[in-house]
């Protein structure tokens, strides 16, 4: 149903808007693991209407909260936003068919479920295999595409009690019985295509450990099919870079992670022969500050310590990295020295950020070139610097 006619009943001030209740109404109030539906009440004779922004139910009352107030007894028309119900519905009963089909597979029990706006997660009590996860993907697509009707009932008690289906806990009082025949029977109030081929296509994203169990996320749907559009986008675009085919890129990338590790590799002997060279012109006592460009975290970390050893004693060396007005990585050594207290004034002092062991440090300042010199022109001037 995307309309319906009904007549408000209440409305008051609520925290985010107005909160209205209908005599009667086909939005569906968050619960049981899916999000509330939105759309519009639209006021008979007129072309004005309200936004529905959330739809709860407290009370024993399902509440409507709008963006704007609405008379009681006006007589509105409600208009359910039908792209977001149906994707909630291909999400909701491609979770069915899933947590169905790993109980009958596993004995897997659903213990938590949330539809998020981009994905679907399902929590199962028992530990799932990548192997298994995909036996499982093949077997709830091979499901959806039979196209079998979806059946939707309430029960007497007598024929409840012969009934084999999921819940998460013991139901009181009639109880609504949502099943895909030959995967789920499960007792939902929630909303749920008519058919299994309305699911269209269900992709498992992730699985990951999860209390004693598994987390696994998922998509269904028209989600699936954004998502793998997205992918082979990525994908195409990765292929024309590499200058490789779409089923390819894997072996390319290996191949060029490869050739970067060995480049890397030479990098880093180059880097430490340069810094070695530069150590030797700070032989000897005496405290050091340098800059040097474009070195990486690490880089820094192996100049600072090259030249603190070829300075040797109690002396302090500082190097730094960066440009005018980006900021500056630091590396700053004392052989043996506690800078807890000088870095603390030194990020106070530059808008920086860092720390390490109290004889080595690393991290950041938002400063030019020209203040650092002057803080440490400064901190030595007034017997501060290390």
């Amino acid at each position: 149903m995307v309309k319906f006619e009904a007549q408000v009943l209440s409305c008051t001030k609520g925290k985010k808007g107005f909160d209205l209740t209908l005599d009667q109404t086909a939005f569906y109030p968050e619960g049981g693991g899916q999000p509330y539906d939105t759309g519009l009440l639209e006021v008979a004779g007129t072309c004005d209407g309200v936004q529905v922004l959330e739809v709860h139910s407290r009370d024993g009352q399902v509440v409507h909260t709008c963006g704007q107030p609405l008379e009681p007894g006006t007589t509105v028309t409600g208009v359910i936003d039908w792209d977001r119900r149906f994707d909630l519905m291909q999400q909701h009963s491609g979770e069915h068919i899933v947590s169905g089909m790993a109980h009958t597979l596993w004995g897997c029990e659903n213990v938590g479920f949330h539809l998020g706006t981009e994905v679907v997660t399902i929590d199962f009590d028992r530990p799932l295999t990548q192997e298994q996860c995909a036996h499982l993907e093949e077997d709830v697509n091979q499901y959806i595409w039979t196209d079998i009707p979806v059946e939707i009932s309430v029960p007497s008690p007598e024929e409840l009690s012969r009934l084999n289906y999921r819940s998460k806990k013991e139901l009181a009082g009639p109880v609504r019985i949502v099943e895909f025949p030959g995967a789920d029977c499960c007792a939902c109030c929630g909303t749920h295509v008519t058919s299994a081929g309305q699911v269209g296509l269900v992709k498992l994203l992730s699985v990951q450990p999860f209390r004693t169990g598994v987390r696994i996320e998922l998509v269904c749907g028209g989600r699936a099919f954004r998502y793998l559009s997205r992918a082979l986008n990525q994908n195409v675009q990765v292929s024309h870079l590499l200058s490789a085919k779409p089923f390819e890129t894997a072996g390319a990338v290996a191949k060029l992670l490869t050739k970067n590790e060995a480049l890397q590799a030479r990098v880093t002997t180059l880097e430490d022969a340069h810094f070695a060279r530069l150590a030797g012109q700070y032989a000897g006592p005496g405290d050091v500050i340098l800059f040097d460009d474009d070195l990486s975290p690490d880089s820094l970390r192996r100049l600072c310590s090259a030249v603190l050893h070829a300075c040797g004693g109690s002396n302090f060396c500082a190097c730094f990295s960066g440009d005018d007005p980006s900021g500056y990585k630091y590396a700053i050594g004392q052989l043996d020295g506690d800078l807890r207290s000088f870095v603390k004034e030194l990020n106070q002092a530059l808008s920086g950020r860092g720390g390490g062991k109290p004889d080595f440090v690393q991290g950041s300042v938002q400063a030019s070139r020209q203040e650092i010199n002057a803080f440490f022109q400064a901190a030595i001037r007034e017997g501060t610097a290390p």
